[in-house]
């Protein structure tokens, strides 16, 4: 399982509660930029739904050939998520919950076919990543000591 692209603040500003595994409806310029490594990003994206569909909303794709490229194409269009009816129903009434959201985590291939993974979260407050900075910053030291 090769991740393609992570959401690197994610684990920083949320707590991660539970995590879905959900296909992405994408256009084939999408799908060969992604596998080609080209710059995409997940940073400030989110789960939305709407008539009982998840979508997803913010994320950055590039376009595989920008020379090439359809003009209508847009990098941060709205995707569409693969989810069964029992996952939709599920996490919408989760978001319901006060101070739930969902967050993409991570993008990569499986078994030839693009995947998102998703995650149930709560906002961290200032002292939570605070607390997170000062076990990083320990784990680092502690590294460090045993290095030399």
């Amino acid at each position: 399982m090769a991740t393609a692209i992570r959401n690197q603040k994610a684990t920083f500003d949320y707590e991660i509660l539970e995590k879905w595994e959900a296909g992405l409806v994408l256009l084939g310029l999408e799908v060969k930029s992604l596998k080609s490594g080209r710059g995409a990003s997940l940073a400030g994206s989110y789960i939305s739904f709407e008539n009982g569909e998840a979508y997803l909303v913010g994320a950055t794709i590039a376009p595989y050939q920008p020379g090439n490229t359809p003009e209508d194409y847009k990098p941060e269009r709205r995707r569409k998520l693969l989810l069964n009816e029992k996952e939709l129903k599920e996490l919408a009434s989760k978001t319901n919950e006060r101070g739930l959201t969902i967050i993409p985590l991570s993008l990569y291939s499986k078994r030839n076919q693009l995947k998102l993974e998703i995650g149930l979260a709560r906002g961290k407050k200032t002292h939570d990543k605070r607390e997170s900075i000062k076990k990083r910053e320990a784990k680092r030291q502690i590294e460090r000591s045993l290095k030399s």
